[in-house]
């Protein structure tokens, strides 16, 4: 099973007239793919997955595999859904699209037990046994956290899932994971960790600044896993501020702003209930851009 690994982005969706811009979508792939990035991630949070329809998911996916085809770019998508049922519709649906690999978040809102997260996620990586799956945990969005030992005991039970995306901010469950289990990969979904995560033994790092920085994002993991720590850590340092300031209204919203003031995107849309950023927020976001040079499409 060729899983995974390294540089990848969560990819923002461009709306224009509130449909899927295909054309800037494509294009922004394609930047990823020219600027080093091992992997794209459609239809995750930052691509405002929550308010896209299954349709339009599938057409995200589509894009990203007919975009990375040939090209050492992998398409590891979004697949995930507080319906088990639901979840296994949406990952069967991106197996026959093409993609490389599934990340699948964790069943938001309903906060299930770590038995029903087992059997939720067990159920949903059977559904594609021959597609390697990496759980996403975000408590701070879906309430509910993954624990390690639920982590721990997927990974050796089911024999396609082969890691897990750590959104919850803390070292320690890093730390945790790969001393108990050392095969297991993880990547950081957080920024401003991505270093000490990939210091620790992370094995990649999905990142929501790559749409922005994809060269410098793709640069710190290259050397992070080469183990040039010294090197990754200067660029981790370097994109302190900009990793800060992505955060400053809930993602999407600030990175998406921030391509348009780039002029990587043509339309600045969001939809309902995201909007754009305060005029505050937006002036914070312009001042940081100033102290780094983004490459164009």
């Amino acid at each position: 099973m060729d899983i995974v690994t390294g540089s990848s982005t969560a990819l923002i969706t461009p709306f224009k007239n509130n449909k899927l811009d295909e054309q800037s979508y494509a294009a922004l792939i394609k930047r990823q793919i020219a600027n080093g990035m091992d992997a794209v991630c459609p239809v995750g949070t930052t691509g405002e997955s929550a308010t896209l329809t299954s349709d339009e998911d599938i057409r995200c996916m589509e894009i990203a595999v007919e975009v990375c085809k040939g090209t050492k770019t992998k398409v590891l998508a979004g697949a995930g859904s507080n319906s088990t049922a639901e979840a296994v519709t949406m990952a069967k649906r991106a197996q026959k699209c093409g993609v490389d690999a599934i990340f699948s978040v964790s069943p938001y809102y309903v906060k299930p037990s770590q038995e029903g997260l087992y059997q939720h996620y067990k159920t949903i990586a059977n559904s594609v046994s021959e597609l390697p799956f990496m759980l996403y945990n975000v408590p701070g969005r879906t309430s509910i956290d993954i624990s390690a030992d639920t982590t721990i005991r997927l990974f050796n039970d089911v024999k396609n899932i082969y890691g897990v995306k750590e959104a919850t901010g803390s070292l320690e469950r890093t730390v945790e994971l790969l001393s108990r289990c050392p095969q297991l990969k993880v990547f950081s979904g957080d920024d401003a960790i991505d270093f000490p995560i990939l210091a620790n033994g992370g094995a990649g790092i999905t990142s929501v600044t790559s749409n922005l920085m994809p060269d410098l994002k793709s640069e710190l993991v290259r050397l992070a896993l080469a183990g040039d720590f010294t090197g990754a850590k200067a660029i981790n340092d370097k994109l302190y501020p900009l990793n800060s300031v992505m955060f400053c209204e809930s993602n999407p919203v600030p990175i998406k702003a921030a391509m348009y003031i780039a002029g990587l995107i043509d339309t600045l849309e969001y939809r309902l209930p995201l909007v754009p950023p305060s005029k505050e927020n937006m002036k914070k976001i312009e001042d940081v851009m100033k102290n780094y040079n983004i490459k164009g499409l």
